[in-house]
């Protein structure tokens, strides 16, 4: 299997202080996110820089990476392979953190490289050694993120996740794997929650009980409006009378319900309109907020140009940059 160096992909000395890997990380993490990057592979270097950044930063499994290097057991040509019994002294823990990077379907994306000396490789291993070869293991718990629309979040849905992941096979060794799920979308999600789905993480080993899989939930942006926790804030445009004079409107919701809203007499723009309970219907809903914006008409024909000039004749005191 290849060699990663982890230093090199975070371009960090192998000296670098825990403070310099955390700096280096988030450095690259701006770079690479897919949501914001213009590289082409900036998915498979945002997934290189989780997989250094998941070693390098945990304490226990940077010593080991670093000890079979000072053993000499780098590469040769570019190949890797352990000596036996390498990690008796180390107790790794769960491997499967969730970088936050992940698109829709991604279940962690470590390479063989880490998944043999940290991942389900190391586990296997473990598993054996622990009470001779009947020993059982639970699988891990694996990470992936699943991108939704707001709309979604109000009624539900459902999603196909092609998810790329590793297995160790009958002689040990970690192979790739991808499996196809069907997953069911609870309406009342909300952004970061996580969505346990039990028996579908990482296999277990003899004859242990798999993992879970667990979806953290991230919402799409959207110019129409936003989300801060379960509340939604949408955009209200106005015309100038309907906010100087108020009144009742009809307006669309999120979830295509038209509403009567009361807009009191003199609303400027930012003036916040709440609607109690029509914000993420969770268990506890969050509220919608109409974030009122006045819209200014144009002024194309000589009728029109007359109507503002008439206006401002009727306020000849009002200055809005001394408002």
């Amino acid at each position: 299997m290849e060699f990663k160096d982890y230093y090199q992909v975070l371009g960090v000395d192998k000296s670098a202080s825990a403070d310099d890997i955390k700096k280096a990380y988030r450095k690259l993490a701006r770079k690479y996110h897919p949501d914001v990057s213009k590289e082409a592979d900036a998915a498979q270097r945002m997934a290189e820089v989780n997989e250094a950044n998941t070693v390098l930063s945990d304490p226990e499994k940077r010593a080991a990476y670093d000890q079979l290097g000072a053993q000499g057991y780098a590469q040769s040509g570019g190949q890797y392979q352990p000596p036996p019994g390498w990690d008796a002294e180390f107790s790794f823990g769960d491997a499967g953190g969730f970088g936050g990077f992940g698109g829709a379907g991604s279940a962690d994306g470590y390479s063989e490289f880490f998944e043999h000396l940290f991942g389900s490789g190391a586990r296997a291993r473990r598993a054996r050694g622990a009470s001779g070869a009947g020993a059982s293991m639970r699988g891990e718990d694996q990470h992936a993120s699943i991108e939704l629309d707001l709309i979604d979040a109000y009624r539900g849905a459902e999603r196909t996740l092609t998810l790329q992941g590793h297995k160790v096979d009958a002689q040990g060794r970690v192979v790739p794997e991808q499996r196809t799920l069907q997953v069911k979308i609870p309406k009342g999600v909300y952004e970061g929650q996580m969505i346990r789905l039990a028996g579908q993480g990482g296999a277990g080993f003899g004859g242990g009980t798999a993992g879970d899989l667990l979806l953290q939930v991230q919402l799409r942006s959207d110019a129409r409006w936003r989300v801060e926790g379960k509340d939604v804030y949408q955009r209200l445009r106005l015309a100038p009378w309907e906010a100087a004079l108020g009144g009742g409107i009809q307006v669309q919701t999120v979830d295509g319900a038209t509403v009567e809203v009361n807009v009191p007499a003199g609303s400027g723009s930012g003036r916040k309109l709440r609607l109690k309970g029509r914000g993420i219907p969770a268990a506890q809903p969050g509220d919608l907020y109409l974030e009122i914006e006045p819209a200014i008409p144009g002024a194309a024909t000589d009728e029109q140009r007359a109507a503002w000039e008439k206006l401002a004749q009727t306020y000849p005191g009002f200055n809005p940059r001394l408002a």
